[in-house]
């Protein structure tokens, strides 16, 4: 790719959009766009991934422009239906440019799957026997995928947890370490998890009752990381009373104070780090993986010390600069699933030119970071509802029944009378119409 920056993209028509984005890929075989302009997916498709399919759900789909991910410019696809992501994500990108972008780190691809061993007449003895026969069983749960093996995939550990005081008393649970390379992991997990079971019933003399992965990938870690000077924070808005100015240094702070009450308030850090999937969720969905796994191993790790808290942290380095990281569990994959069955999917892939799981999972947790700090600078500033409600107007405008120019026209009086209703917008229409006869 030869930049991510593509000047006035959001002032462009769909078509010189698509042409730009070809352009700035300079690939011989870009992506299969047209996967994105007729939802990529035909019905006797949908038939064969979900039951009783009667049709299909379509939602937008955005480009995030401006990102470096590791000295690499990459183009972001993003699909969600919520306004001012894609727009944010992109301006904090630009932003990180000037720093070098953003510096991401992912672990081995470690899923973890989960035994509970019940009706056990010792779990002390019985967790001993296991761990006696832990090579055994791991050669075992090695053998089962030899195209995963093949790749340098395959069972790494087992551990196993005693739980004492259950509703059904003591238990054993054995843990299955499994490096699933680029898949997400869960068939490849779930199957050894199956075939290892009779074998750990007859070490135990217990029952294998659950067997399925986990989604709290805490194995599978995505670190993200990004320095944005604060003299590039600085900026001005007009508002009704006049032009607002905020300096570098009362961005910075505004942000840390806001990251801070996320930091210590479950309740805030719930809107906080929703935020933060509004990014991370929406790249997921574009290359078809399983945005309610990332979604549930998110939350589960935010509230790994005791308490819910941020996922994200920001402060200031040295020279005074904004500093922000973002560490959180990233359970994706690019072979398998939707993921290769899907057109536009695989078009998102592609567009971003990953090789690897890992490499997906670096530019999600940046995308993630990035729209964290949006969120953060609009409540800092300006307050989150000057522009997430000028696009938002626009979607109640089109609901009450405005077409063409009377779209903008609608839109834009009700956010100057700072009340975004359809109740208002008929009202408009309404007098619109009157006037015309």
């Amino acid at each position: 790719m030869t930049t991510s920056r593509i000047s006035g993209f959001y002032n462009m028509t769909l078509e010189e959009r698509r042409e730009k984005i070809t352009e700035a890929l300079a690939v011989q075989t870009p992506p299969d766009l047209a996967a994105w302009t007729s939802g990529g997916l035909s019905a006797e498709a949908a038939d064969h991934m979900i039951e009783n399919v009667v049709g299909m759900h379509s939602l937008p789909l955005g480009i995030a422009l401006n990102f470096q991910v590791n000295g690499r410019d990459v183009l972001v696809p993003m699909t969600l239906e919520e306004p001012s992501v894609v727009a944010g994500a992109s301006f904090m990108a630009k932003l990180a440019r000037a720093s070098g972008g953003f510096q991401a780190t992912t672990t081995d691809p470690l899923m973890i799957g989960q035994m509970q061993v019940i009706n056990i007449a010792n779990l002390n003895e019985a967790k001993l026997k296991i761990y006696e026969k832990k090579a055994e069983l791991l050669e075992e749960a090695d053998s089962i995928d030899p195209i995963l093996k093949k790749f340098g995939g395959g069972a790494r550990d087992l551990e196993v947890r005693i739980f004492n005081d259950s509703p059904i008393g003591g238990f054993l649970v054995v843990h299955l370490i499994y490096d699933v390379r680029d898949a997400m992991g869960a068939n490849a997990v779930n199957t050894a998890c199956e075939r290892l079971a009779p074998k750990i019933e007859a070490i135990t003399g217990g029952k294998v009752h659950l067997r399925i992965l986990s989604n709290l990938a805490d194995r599978r870690i995505a670190r993200a990381r990004c320095t944005v000077p604060v003299k590039d924070l600085a900026f001005e808005t007009v508002t009704q009373d006049g032009i607002l100015r905020y300096s570098g240094e009362q961005v910075r702070d505004g942000i840390i104070a806001a990251y801070a009450f996320a930091a210590v308030d479950p309740y805030r850090a719930a809107t906080h780090n929703k935020g933060i999937m509004n990014g991370v969720d929406s790249v997921v969905i574009a290359t078809g993986n399983d945005w309610r796994a990332i979604e549930a191993g998110a939350h589960a790790y935010a509230v790994k010390n005791g308490q819910y808290t941020s996922l994200s942290t920001w402060g200031k380095d040295a020279e005074g600069n904004l500093v922000g990281t973002l560490e959180m569990p990233m359970a994706v994959g690019i072979v398998g699933g939707a993921t290769k069955v899907h057109p536009a999917a695989q078009a998102a892939v592609k567009l971003m030119g990953v090789k690897t799981a890992n490499e997906l999972a670096e530019i999600i947790v940046s995308v993630g970071l990035a729209q964290n700090m949006a969120a953060l600078r609009a409540l800092a500033t300006e307050g989150i509802q000057r522009g997430h409600m000028s696009l938002h107007a626009r979607q109640v405008a089109i609901a009450a029944g405005a077409t063409g120019e009377m779209v903008e026209k609608v839109a834009a009086q009700m956010v100057a009378e700072k009340v975004v209703r359809i109740d208002r917008a008929e009202e408009l229409l309404k007098q619109n119409n009157e006037g015309k006869r």
